[in-house]
Parts: structure tokens; C-alpha cells; sequence
């Protein structure tokens, strides 16, 4: 019988979950079992998981979990260095030489666990299979044109909090930018095609901005690319990875510019192949955003987990498109789960060899 074990989130303003009580009862009546750690911060009640038929255990015991449990999260582990010897699925953020990848990729390989990577739950042609991007790009806008609108009143970005709904998310920010006498900005979304692009463009056409989508298309000549200069607000789309172009290069801080606030959604600062080279740290709740100049003013918003902003409505349409896949965990080594611990194995294989 395959167990699935869902952990609870320990990093604070962590809310979101990755399936929801329907998706339980579903894997029940397919012969799973499933445990579901308690949770007072989760967007959906522990007793819903109960009255789903789940097991109700304590917080972060799933470190005393059966050894063949699969264990089910989103964001990172504690940080304790101890050795894993449980198959995870989570977003490890281990292949793209972020900080603390290689000890991560070291704590699986010392416990005999795998990291199934749901960044690389892919199909064969690699696509992703479930993500959260259209909820990062539609909250990512929003606090790109929070910031801005913050500028505009001679401040910086107040502190995020998460909300019910979009409704409400909406309806806070129009009010915002309705008590500003100026125009909305014009912004540029780079990526627009892909699910983050199209969650920012939703919001910033909603909001009544002129929007540039760029994509692949525009960006193949490699650079530079001084027309996102000459936008207010820059949404960065698109993935680190090797062979990405350099969207805003580390001399865009100079005064010659009209930019004055990069949402990186994508966020990955510390990738050597980080497209936004004018900053290198992400940003928090408490602290949404980095000035890196003054004169203008020029803001990177880089928080990283930016759904959770909007965590029922982000959690209810992650579940809906992994659980047909969480549906075949009994067959870890095959299709989208045996693409994904393959890439876990190359990476283990490397670190072994070092």
C-alpha cells in the first residue's frame, strides 16, 4: 500500500498546502493510505482532512514516519543537517547552485532518501505537470505596483500579509492606486506566455496598466535589451537556468532610466544564471522589497514564496493539477516521478564524485 504522509510547513508565512481534503479522500478510495500532520497556520482546516478520512498526527513527525512513506511538502526543511531517509516530494531548489543545494543533495545521499523536485515533475517533452506560477505572477504584480504606488507617496513597500481572496487582494490595491493622481504605469512581463506571465498580465490588466508581453521571441537575440529600461515596472518570468539572457545588467541603477521597480518572480538571485543582476538576496514579507538606488528610486521585489499571499485559492488549483499524478506514486519510477528522481540522481551522482 503506498502511504502518503503531508507534512506540515514550518517556514513562516507558509500556508499553502499541496492537496486538499477531496484529494485525500480520492487517494483513500485508490488504496492509499494518508497521514496529514496538524496544522494551525494551513488554509485548509486539519479537521477537513480528518472528515476526509485521513490520519491526524503531529506537527513534524513525519521524521518518524514509516521508511516507506512518502513524505508530501512545498517549501523547505528545517535546516538541521540531519540525514533524510525519506522519499520527499517538495520544491528542493537544489540544481541551480542556490545556497545550501549541495548540503541538501548531501543530507538525501547520507539518509539512502530521494528528492522528487516538483519543479522537474515534468512530461517528456519537459513541461511542467503542476505549478504555482499563474498565482506567483498575479500576487508578484500586485506587489510590483504596491511598490511603486508606495514610491510615488515617498516610502517604501509596507509589509505583505496574506489575504482571503483575489477579491480582496484587488480591492485593497485599486483603492491604492485610485487615491494617486498619476496615471498606472506601463510595464513590461517578460515570459508572458508561460503560467507567470499570464498571472501578472491578468492583474495588471485589471488594474488598468499598459502591458508589454515579451517572450522568447523577443529575447532571442541575447541583449542587451534597453527597451525594458524605458518601462516603470519590469516582471521577470522567466526561469535561472544556463543559457538565460541578462534582462537588467548591474549598470541599470544609473539615472538614465524610467524603471523603478523589478518584480523577479522567478527568483533566483543566488543562480549564477540569475537574468536581474542588480541585486542578490531574496525579499521578505516583512520587507518586500531591496532599494538598490535612489535617485530615481529603483526597487527589487523578490519574495519567493508568493502564492501563499493568496494561500486557499493557490493550494485548491496546485492540488486539482497534481493530483493525478500523486495518483500514480505507486509507480515512483516511472513517467513524471521517474524523470524526477532521475534528475535527483545526476545531481547525487555529481556531489558523490566531488
Amino acid at each position: 500500500m503506498t502511504h502518503l504522509w503531508v507534512r506540515a510547513e514550518t517556514r513562516a508565512n507558509e500556508n499553502r498546502v499541496g492537496i486538499t481534503p477531496d484529494g485525500v479522500r480520492d487517494l483513500i478510495g485508490q488504496g492509499f493510505a494518508v497521514t496529514v500532520e496538524s496544522s494551525d497556520n494551513r488554509a485548509i482546516p486539519t479537521d477537513a482532512y480528518r472528515d476526509a478520512g485521513a490520519e491526524i498526527v503531529a506537527p513534524g513527525s513525519w521524521t518518524d514516519a514509516p521508511a516507506e512513506a512518502i513524505i508530501l511538502g512545498l517549501k523547505e526543511l528545517p535546516d538541521d543537517g540531519a540525514p533524510l531517509r525519506h522519499r520527499h516530494v517538495m520544491f528542493g531548489h537544489a540544481y541551480k547552485g542556490q545556497d545550501g543545494a549541495a548540503a541538501l543533495i548531501d543530507r538525501f545521499r547520507d539518509g539512502g532518501g530521494r528528492l522528487y523536485d516538483l519543479e522537474y515533475l515534468t512530461d517528456e517533452d519537459g513541461r511542467r505537470l503542476a505549478a504555482f506560477g499563474f498565482w506567483a505572477g498575479y500576487v508578484g504584480a500586485a506587489l510590483s505596483l504596491r511598490a511603486w504606488s508606495a514610491q510615488k507617496h515617498g516610502t517604501i513597500c509596507a509589509p505583505v500579509h496574506a489575504y482571503a481572496d483575489r477579491a480582496a487582494l484587488a480591492a485593497e490595491l485599486r483603492a491604492e492606486l485610485d487615491s494617486l493622481t498619476e496615471p498606472r504605469p506601463a510595464a513590461i512581463i517578460v515570459g508572458a506566455k508561460g503560467r507567470v506571465g499570464r498571472g501578472a498580465q491578468e492583474l495588471l490588466t485589471e488594474m488598468g496598466c499598459h502591458v508589454t508581453a515579451w517572450d522568447v521571441e523577443e529575447t532571442a537575440h541575447g541583449g542587451p535589451f534597453p527597451e525594458i529600461l524605458e518601462h516603470q515596472i519590469l516582471i521577470n518570468a522567466i526561469l535561472a537556468r544556463e543559457g538565460c539572457p541578462v534582462l537588467v545588467p548591474e549598470n541599470a541603477t544609473r539615472p538614465m532610466r524610467l524603471l523603478r521597480v523589478i518584480g523577479d518572480v522567478a527568483c533566483d538571485p543566488t543562480s549564477e544564471f540569475n537574468p536581474i543582476r542588480v541585486y542578490n538576496r531574496s525579499t521578505r514579507w516583512d520587507a518586500p522589497v531591496i532599494r538598490i538606488a535612489e535617485e530615481p528610486p529603483l526597487d527589487v521585489m523578490a519574495i519567493d514564496n508568493l502564492p501563499s499571499v493568496l494561500p486557499r485559492e493557490s493550494s485548491e488549483d496546485f492540488a486539482a493539477q497534481i493530483l493525478p499524478l500523486l495518483r500514480e506514486l505507486d509507480r515512483p519510477e516511472q513517467g513524471a516521478w521517474g524523470r524526477s528522481g532521475a534528475v535527483f540522481d545526476e545531481f547525487s551522482a555529481v556531489r558523490a564524485a566531488e
